[in-house]
């Protein structure tokens, strides 16, 4: 019987590897032609659905007034990006406090707080959708539809616009004309985000996801109790959310609740949009400026830290916890405290590490349950905060750590800093140094101030010591990194960590594309002067190998102390006893 079962495990773990071995190769040969495709919308070239969506597009800026044809400046560029969030925050707020009286609430959901609307607003427009409610009973199905719904398009569609505008910006020619905002944000919603979740979304709806709104269904269980199940349009909602990586639920167990992942190989497609914009929009970039070498470097350093993740975390689940073990009870599974059996542990691993490496911040198995190293590497994967990204913001954030390699590795053999044949001067560094410090310091700082006032955080609690830490550290780097998850032992919806979530969202979010938009821009107005024999070449490993040193260098110069009081405290009080 033992050695059955024992058989029966490594055959579950081994179709467990199988799977996320199938899982990131077809994310990559599906990323490739994606790249491609998406090099050609924001290029203004022709492609198979322009016929479809050509009428639209002109309807769209005829409603707006906007002439999409008039190229801006990429001062421009951010004013029209930070106004275009800006109109949703007080129509979102409004909703949310209000959606008690709201039609489209057959569960009479109460409206929400002040600072929990506030929190959620700054949240949904900036798409990090970190959630301090629960989804099912925090908002009404008018909420869901016409406030999340649609931002779960029109926030990524921002950042990919922003990234856009660096594509245009990285092109060898001296300009400061780098297109029209709103032509790159239409073409981002229409071309990419609508035709993918759409097809997605019927995928999703014959492998038993709801789409209805009626509400909660009732229904009388063999002990005489009563239960209520909510249900909604789950199956459009769940599409555009894994795509775009927004990550906020619909329910409060997102992507764990059968509704939201009903299966194995839903969990499949949905892991695999935890990367798929993510890694096509780096193989777009190549495909724009012509340069794919530069593409596959990028690519390359990503995954290497990806996969520095993803092993330890793997190890740690499949190994399970020794204080289980040392207690006598059968630890063969390994870790499945807060994981779903329809996925096993290895899936649950491999999903929080692309999600948490791709900011994308849902979840299929609670990441306060995993073990500390497991956690551990669910940080590093927000505090790095480059590996794949988000949506547009990875190759903004990569974009960032290029320029810090190429000033560094110009120093090193003493060459002025040079990249794609624009020189790099002090304002741009300038600027770079500020953005590549200021995740940590929101992070840390906003850990440091709750662990100065105790009264407010400590009760929030549900696990003290190392794991408390964690909880905290974790809330505030997710909320920095725009990622969204959280290790949920912690009871967030509390005025404190709604409004100081709120700002640190607000400028963890906005201050990096501000940034990137801005060196870029200023590198465009540069004259070109080429390539030269003594130039660093960043296209190569030798390169790729300088920015992975310099993002780990920073990171683990960044937080490894708070590491080392969170994850690493734990794992050893657990291993000693």
């Amino acid at each position: 019987m033992y050695y059955s079962s024992a058989f029966k495990l490594g055959k579950d773990v081994c179709m467990e590897m199988l799977g996320i071995i199938v899982i990131f190769v077809a994310m990559v040969a599906l990323s490739i032609p994606l790249g491609k495709y998406i090099a050609k919308v924001y290029a203004g070239e022709v492609t198979f659905l322009d016929r479809i969506f050509h009428p639209v597009e002109k309807l769209i800026y005829r409603f707006l007034g906007v002439d999409a044809m008039c190229p801006m400046t990429w001062k421009q560029h951010l004013v029209a990006l930070l106004t275009v969030n800006l109109l949703w925050f007080p129509l979102t707020m409004f909703v949310l406090m209000n959606q008690n009286w709201l039609p489209l609430n057959p569960d009479h959901i109460a409206a929400m707080s002040p600072d929990l609307a506030f929190h959620s607003t700054i949240s949904f427009i900036t798409n990090c959708f970190q959630q301090h409610y629960s989804g099912e009973t925090g908002m009404s199905y008018f909420s869901q539809i016409f406030i999340m719904f649609p931002l779960f398009f029109l926030t990524p569609a921002v950042t990919m616009s922003a990234m856009a505008v660096v594509f245009n910006a990285l092109k060898g020619r001296a300009t400061d004309k780098l297109r029209n905002f709103y032509y790159y944000y239409v073409r981002s919603i229409l071309w990419i985000l609508l035709p993918i979740s759409f097809v997605t979304a019927i995928i999703f709806l014959f492998n038993g996801m709801p789409m209805t709104l009626q509400g909660a269904h009732t229904f009388t269980t063999l002990q005489g109790d009563t239960m209520y199940v909510a249900r909604g349009p789950i199956a459009a909602f769940e599409s555009i959310k894994m795509l775009g990586l927004d990550g906020g639920g619909f329910f409060g167990a997102n992507s764990a609740h059968p509704f939201e992942n009903p299966n194995f190989f839903t969990n499949m497609i949905e892991n695999i949009f935890h990367m798929l914009l993510p890694v096509a929009t780096v193989f777009a970039l190549g495909f724009y400026l012509n340069r794919k070498k530069l593409a596959w470097m990028i690519f390359g350093v990503m995954t290497l830290g990806f996969i520095l993740l993803l092993i330890p975390a793997m190890n740690a689940e499949l190994k399970g916890n020794p204080a289980i073990t040392q207690m006598g009870i059968n630890n063969s599974m390994g870790n499945m405290e807060g994981k779903e059996i329809r996925f096993g542990t290895t899936a649950s691993a491999f999903w929080s590490i692309t999600a948490t490496s791709s900011m994308n911040g849902a979840v299929n198995c609670m990441h306060d349950s995993f073990m500390p190293i497991s956690g551990g590497m669910q940080m590093l994967g927000i505090m790095v905060n480059t590996l794949y990204g988000g949506v547009g913001t990875g190759v903004l954030g990569f974009f960032i750590a290029i320029i810090l390699a190429v000033f560094i590795g110009s120093l090193m053999i003493g060459r002025s800093a040079q990249f794609l044949g624009k020189k790099v001067g002090m304002r741009e560094i300038k600027i770079t140094m500020i953005i590549t410090l200021l995740h940590p310091f929101l992070s840390l700082v906003g850990t440091a101030l709750a662990c100065s006032f105790p009264t407010l955080t400590t009760p929030t609690l549900n696990n003290p010591g190392f794991h408390g830490f964690s909880e905290m550290i974790y809330e505030y780097a997710s909320a920095s990194s725009a990622d969204g998850s959280g290790f949920e032992g912690l009871g967030d919806n509390t005025p404190w960590w709604n409004i100081t979530c709120g700002f640190i969202i607000l400028f963890g979010r906005y201050l990096p594309i501000i940034g990137a938009v801005a060196i870029a821009g200023m590198l465009a107005g540069k004259q070109y002067i080429g390539d030269s024999a003594g130039t660093i070449k960043t296209d190569n490993a030798t390169f790729g190998l300088l920015v992975f040193s310099l993002i780990f260098v920073v990171t683990a110069l960044a937080f490894f102390p708070a590491l080392a009081v969170g994850p690493i405290a734990e794992h050893f009080s657990i291993v000693t006893h």
